[in-house]
């Protein structure tokens, strides 16, 4: 009696942790309001809208933020855009990590990167914040920098002093342009990310 309890416990266990190995978290960072709208600093955002659209899908207002969720080959995928605003993002990442049961390798932060030309995608498995505010408070919260991020390249076209007002910028018309295309690529590579791991897809889209 006792063998048969310990594999149906076992059995139930192994399904739980399958379960939870099915499910991905892809954060979008930014910044809430219409004051941060269309801003560099919110291509995140616009990622995971584009996925929401993509997949017919709708945002919902939950604690520390919007959530979207939808099956991508078999697999549950949820969208997070937080409300907590950039340098806290990482509050809004850990409730939700925790809340879905979501493997931390299963997260993917999508972040824009001023040290990267626009147009240019690179997915990481860690890293380091290289000065992102928003990457520095998720390492705080997870106490980890092992956690997989998209970096986005914004480009660095300021002059010094003027990073802020830079990726806090609205995007040039010629940018915008460009947009219509690196957004597609960049969510095309968030489920490339979900359907066939980080590795090989760093191989296809890190060129």
């Amino acid at each position: 009696m006792r063998t048969i309890l310990s594999r149906i416990f076992n059995w139930n266990n192994k399904q739980k942790a399958e379960s939870s190995d099915m499910k991905y978290l892809i954060v979008g960072l930014g910044n809430i309001g219409d004051k941060y709208a269309q801003t560099r600093h919110n291509i995140g955002f616009e990622v995971c809208d584009f996925l929401a659209y993509k997949h017919d899908v709708s945002f919902k207002m939950e604690n520390l933020g919007e959530v979207a969720n939808f099956k991508h080959k078999g697999r549950g995928i949820h969208l997070l855009k937080p409300n907590t605003y950039m340098n806290l993002s990482g509050k809004s990442v850990r409730y939700w990590m925790n809340k879905l049961k979501v493997p931390i390798e299963n997260i993917l932060i999508v972040v824009d990167d001023l040290h990267l030309p626009l147009g240019k995608l690179r997915l990481r498995e860690k890293g380091k914040d290289a000065g992102h505010n928003g990457l520095k408070d998720i390492e705080k919260m997870l106490n980890t920098q092992k956690y997989p991020r998209l970096k986005f390249g914004i480009g660095n076209d300021f002059k010094t002093g003027q990073q802020v007002d830079f990726v806090l910028g609205k995007w040039e018309k010629k940018e915008i342009q460009e947009l219509q295309e690196l957004i597609p690529k960049a969510s095309d590579l968030c489920l490339s990310f979900v359907a066939i791991g980080a590795k090989y897809t760093m191989d296809q889209f890190n060129k």
